[in-house]
């Protein structure tokens, strides 16, 4: 497992300081300090400090300190101020700084030309100062920096090892790392296509409104707070997680991204059978466009950095009975059509496609419910569609439209003798009453109109009716689907006239009792039960 980190931008180490930030510090401003080379590095992380005067102090360094020297044993010989300069720069030492009085009562320019041909940060300070405040000053903030990131890193490992331990989604561990970066956080696939996001809302859009170009730049932004962890495991990489204009300590942001990739890969590697992340991102858009929870604008930003093409387009929206998710998404990929699939329970599955404005969209429903019924097994697919919608403002309601259209035939496809591609036209009458199922007056209709048959709780004789009706009163098509004979058949029939009360021969009388019964069948968990076949 493996979860690596890099700034997109520099940073400094987890228990540094960069060499300005040395120089901003209030008792160093004491001594006016004036950077006189190397000014082009003074984001160099400063690791120690360290005070020396020989001349060939680099031999006692190991990289990242800040050398503080009055000069006393390189004065009158240019030669060994030389040196000096280019032992610190073998050294990798971050910086020197040059207390001028009397050995050096102005910066030397040997030292100055050296340390500029090194690119060494030098510093020279015009007034005396105690060495000794300057490096109490600095290695307590450096303590303090290195407990701080320690604090840190366990507060957040134990978060969200806590959520996953809980078996927390996705999403939640997103949520933790949002609340300790204070900036959006982005979870990505290796094409840059957005799998799920975390953070104030409004930031996030802003992320995301031009996400393919800010992907692509981002890796040459400076000090920028854009810091990225690679997600993989077993030698792979599958998956980026980005802090995106991460404001605090760039130390702090590496070690908040690490933590972050760690409990991510670790989450995924616990998943198991669990959905992709493709899946859920696709899910969580999907979701919330049929809910209506998330004005449809606010949700485009994040539909186009999922990898779906939004500009210029026409967006069909489907619903899908009896179809497998992953069977939807193959489908779509083996067509090459562009889309999202995601699972909205209780049998349904929501597939929203993006053409092009002069592809015939009810050719392509055709060709995609043709598709996906080859080789299906029974209950076979219902594809139930929604006109083309060429404004992404339209696409919830769209979704809504296909979903309400799917409700309405689950489960009777069988008797009605629906096309492939079901529109809100061929549902008529058992459309409106899905649409008022919840309506209490329908459900007292409902009620009243077969309390006969469900008081007695005869499954078998409200199936008969059902099929009875659906087939528009044809007797021999429902001796036929029930497998029983004629006289059978007319003495269930005869029960169900006396049970109920009614003359099922009487149009009005047989129209009223199967509203009631499509009534009865929309609110008994929004599916009707299969019609015999």
């Amino acid at each position: 497992m493996t979860a690596t980190s890099d700034s997109w931008g520099r940073a400094e180490p987890l228990d540094a300081l960069s060499v300005r930030q040395v120089l901003s510090l209030e008792r160093v401003l004491a001594g006016e300090p004036e950077v006189v080379a190397g000014a082009a590095q003074l984001d160099r992380p400063v690791r120690w400090v360290h005070v020396a005067e020989a001349a060939d102090v680099g031999v006692m360094l190991s990289g990242g300190e800040m050398v503080l020297t009055t000069g006393v044993l390189l004065a009158g010989d240019e030669g060994r101020q030389t040196e000096y300069v280019r032992s610190l720069h073998r050294a990798e030492a971050a910086a020197v700084v040059l207390g001028l009085g009397r050995a050096f009562p102005a910066p030397p320019d040997a030292m100055r030309r050296a340390a500029e041909r090194c690119g060494l940060p030098m510093v020279v300070l015009h007034r005396p100062f105690p060495f000794a405040e300057l490096t109490e000053e600095v290695q307590s903030r450096l303590v303090r920096r290195k407990f701080a990131a320690v604090s840190l890193s366990e507060s957040v490992r134990t978060a969200l090892t806590r959520l996953i331990t809980a078996g927390a989604p996705l999403q939640r561990l997103l949520d933790e790392v949002a609340r300790h970066s204070g900036c959006p956080v982005v979870v990505t696939n290796l094409a840059h296509r957005v799998l799920a996001t975390a953070g104030e809302r409004p930031a996030v859009d802003d992320v995301l409104r031009d996400w393919e170009r800010i992907a692509r730049q981002a890796g040459g932004s400076e000090g920028d707070g854009w810091i990225r962890a690679e997600l993989g495991g077993r030698g792979e990489q599958w998956g980026r997680l980005t802090l995106c204009g991460y404001r605090g300590d760039g130390a702090g942001g590496r070690l908040l991204a690490d933590r972050a990739a760690e409990a991510l890969v670790l989450h995924r590697m616990l998943g198991g059978s669990a959905s992709s992340w493709e899946e859920q991102s696709a899910q969580g858009l999907l979701t919330d466009l049929v809910s209506g929870a998330v004005p449809a604008r606010q949700l485009l930003p994040r539909a186009r950095a999922a990898g779906l093409p939004v500009n210029r387009r026409a967006f069909l929206p489907l619903v899908v009975r009896d179809g497998d998710p992953a069977r939807l998404d193959r489908t779509l990929r083996v067509l090459g059509l562009p889309g999202l699939v995601a699972d909205l329970g209780d049998g349904a599955t929501a597939v929203l496609l993006s053409l092009a404005r002069d592809q015939d969209a009810d050719a392509m429903a055709a060709h995609f419910a043709a598709r996906l019924r080859t080789g299906a097994g029974e209950p076979r697919p219902v594809v139930a569609a929604a006109g083309p919608r060429t404004a992404w403002d339209d696409v919830p309601a769209g979704l809504r439209e296909a979903r309400h259209v799917a409700e309405a035939v689950a489960g009777s496809t069988a008797a009605l003798g629906l096309p492939p591609v079901v529109r809100l036209r061929d549902v008529h009458l058992r459309g409106l009453v899905r649409l008022l199922r919840d309506d209490p007056h329908v459900q007292s209709f409902a009620e009243r109109e077969l309390d006969g048959l469900l008081r007695a709780g005869d499954d078998d004789l409200l199936s008969v009716l059902r099929t009875y009706l659906a087939t528009g009163r044809n007797k021999s098509r429902t001796a036929q689907l029930h497998h029983v004979s004629r006289p059978a058949l007319y003495r269930r029939l005869e029960a169900i006239r006396t049970r109920l009360g009614v003359d099922l021969d009487d149009f009005e009388q047989a129209a009223s009792v199967h509203i009631a019964l499509l009534a009865h069948d929309a609110q008994q968990g929004g599916t009707a039960p299969a019609q015999p076949r």
